[in-house]
C-alpha cells in the first residue's frame, strides 16, 4: 500500500480527467500521515480525500517538492 497524490482541474471545467499523479515515496509517508491525523494506511483506504491548501504546502515541504496550485488536489490509499 502507498500514499498517491492526485489533482484535477477545479470543479466547473469542461475537462474531468487526471491531470496529476504522484505516487508519494515511502520514506516520507509517515510525515504526511501525521500531517493527515492519520494512524495508518490500512485505516484510511476511503477513496480520494480533498486536500486543503495547508495541507498541500505541509506536503511540499516534507516533500521538498512543489505541487500544482492550478489543480484541486486529493490523496487516497493504493493497494
Amino acid at each position: 500500500m502507498y500514499l498517491e497524490i492526485t489533482g484535477y482541474f477545479f470543479e466547473g471545467h469542461k475537462d474531468d480527467f487526471i491531470q496529476f499523479e504522484l505516487n508519494v515515496a515511502p520514506e516520507f509517508e509517515s510525515a504526511i500521515m501525521k500531517i493527515l491525523g492519520w494512524r495508518s494506511l490500512a485505516d484510511e483506504v476511503v477513496g480520494e480525500l480533498p486536500l486543503s491548501v495547508t495541507q498541500v504546502r505541509q506536503i511540499e515541504v516534507v516533500m521538498q517538492q512543489p505541487l500544482p496550485e492550478n489543480l484541486d488536489l486529493f490523496i487516497g490509499v493504493r493497494g
